[in-house]
């Protein structure tokens, strides 16, 4: 298909990618930061040098013109981009890609497409941006099935109406998030929702995998914008009643909210717009100790505030982010109003953080309706290096470096024995697996009942064995935070990397009714196999 090529081993487009000198400068920054001077920089994979096992099926002459074999679609849509599917990619490992790449324009074709699969018995994954974290994209790996075919939505990119009287707009479930934006902004609208995958992730995804917004309170999931669904499933199509609320049952919507592609393919929905703020309110407020940053955030999250960012980040983070000087925990805290200035929160936030020992060392940043002034200071900063951090993970996988996370919620009751656990459990594995490795978390999002405590991890590995390597330390990782109380994942979805710990945390029960709505839906159980329950 004719389309500017995102890169197959990393993050982003392939024309944006770092320099050589940039990956060097990267992989050595890295290495330091880990107390090492030696950098295995592997070079990077060209598409053109790929051998892939050939096609096992062909589509049938009416999809020919949505359906691709090329070599750059099916290594672009072999994997997602979690920490194995990078060291995989780096080193040119594609033995198991899906056979065809099906590019639907239309639901009609999206109903052929799996009608096709059905037929040949044919794996069918749908896709969207192929940003998952937890391996959720990918072919099963076996000859379990004779062929897979990816399905991905990119040209279901339109929003096709606005209700401004209910602030809502019916939205094909292919479009990225910038091109969603773009069309929303001459409106006055948005659907803020930015996660950090925004770029390169889609609504369908987003909604398939219960994804979480940059926003650290208030609606910030995707769950609080969907108003109804329409997906396609092979035992025919869905649409749910567009309602701003229904005590009718349980909800059709949260049927397929989350359910990772193994029950239909989602086509549209109908989502809950906001108007576009105008009124900003900003500022770092530092603290000397983590656990005093904890309890200002518990007070924050319990006063009815609301911040749009409340993320605490702790001493290893702000310093592997280079948002501070000092050493201590920052807090990066905002507001956001399309109605109204916003002072008076910022005023009291920040009382509710001096209470606990937290000062403002930059100050506060306001930005009143019309003024276009970036964001400053340590907000500013941080948020530069969050977007940019995407596009150093080829870099760092092409050196045989481990750099995943994990990522959790707890209720404040349990929080300081749930994070004493986590961290003890990780840097045990850290030290035993790589020789030591570098561990921070920082606060994600906030809840009145508690935090989404949020784990990075990097370590050195070995190019031979880091899959391995990687594979010890996420499980002690993703064990770890199901064994002290919390969730395997709050918004990076379960795939096939979170299945073990997802198996458990799940009532058995409620195991046995998701399988009888997939016999339901998808009969042969052909849609994303593997992901969230076995067939």
């Amino acid at each position: 298909m004719s389309q500017r090529r995102t890169t197959i081993w990393g993050w982003g487009y392939e024309d944006e990618q770092p320099t050589p000198d940039q990956q060097k400068s990267i992989a050595k920054a890295l290495a330091a930061s880990l107390g090492k001077t030696d950098v295995d920089l592997r070079p990077l994979p060209r598409v053109e040098d790929l051998e892939l096992r050939p096609p096992r099926i062909a589509p049938p002459a009416s999809l020919q013109a949505v359906c691709s074999t090329t070599t750059y679609d099916r290594a672009a849509h072999s994997y997602g981009k979690a920490c194995p599917d990078l060291l995989r990619a780096v080193h040119a490992e594609f033995p198991n890609p899906p056979d065809v790449v099906a590019f639907p324009k239309t639901e009609h074709d999206v109903a052929s497409v799996l009608d096709w699969c059905y037929q040949a018995g044919a794996v069918a994954i749908p896709f969207g941006g192929g940003s998952s974290a937890a391996g959720g994209v990918e072919p099963p790996a076996g000859d379990s099935y004779p062929a897979s075919v990816s399905i991905d939505l990119r040209h279901l990119n339109k929003v096709l109406e606005i209700d401004a009287s209910s602030r809502a707009a019916r939205i094909q479930a292919g479009v990225y998030g910038p091109a969603l934006e773009d069309q929303l902004r001459p409106h006055g609208y948005t659907l803020r929702h930015y996660p950090q995958s925004f770029e390169f992730s889609s609504l369908g995804g987003w909604i398939a995998t219960r994804s979480g917004g940059h926003f650290a309170t208030l609606y910030t999931h995707i769950d609080d914008f969907v108003e109804s669904l329409r997906v396609v499933t092979p035992s025919g199509t869905l649409e749910s009643r567009r309602l701003p609320g229904s005590g009718a049952g349980p909800s059709p919507d949260r049927m397929f909210i989350g359910s990772e592609g193994i029950l239909g393919v989602i086509t549209e929905a109908w989502m809950r717009l906001q108007d576009r703020p105008v009124y900003r309110a900003s500022a770092g407020v530092h603290f000397e100790r983590f656990e005093s940053g904890v309890e200002a955030v518990r007070a924050l999250s319990q006063a009815g505030l609301y911040p749009a960012n409340c993320r605490l980040l702790d001493p290893a983070e702000v310093k592997r982010n280079k948002v501070s000087d000092r050493s201590g925990a920052m807090l990066m805290l905002g507001f956001e109003s399309a109605d109204h200035g916003l002072e008076t929160w910022i005023e009291r936030a920040l009382e509710c953080c001096a209470d606990h020992g937290g000062t403002t060392p930059n100050g506060v940043v306001i930005r009143s309706a019309g003024e276009t002034t970036g964001r400053g200071g340590s907000v500013g900063d941080w948020r530069d290096a969050f977007l940019r951090m995407p596009y150093q993970m080829g870099t760092i996988a092409a050196m045989g470096a481990i750099f995943d996370t994990v990522e959790s919620a707890i209720p404040w009751q349990g929080f300081a024995e749930f994070h004493a656990g986590v961290t003890a459990d990780i840097q045990k594995a850290l030290d035993e697996v790589c020789g030591g490795g570098l561990l921070s978390c920082r606060f994600t999002h906030v809840y009145p009942d508690g935090p989404a405590p949020y784990y990075t991890f990097t370590g050195i590995g070995t190019h031979a064995g880091a899959i391995q390597q990687w594979q010890e330390i996420k499980t002690a990782a993703a064990d770890a935070v199901v064994k002290y109380g919390g969730t395997v994942t709050h918004h990076h979805s379960v795939g096939r990397i979170h299945r073990p710990q997802y198996d458990r945390q799940r009532p058995e029960l409620f195991a046995t009714a998701l399988r009888a709505a997939k016999q339901s839906f998808d009969p042969k159980g052909l849609l994303n196999p593997g992901v969230l329950i076995d067939p």
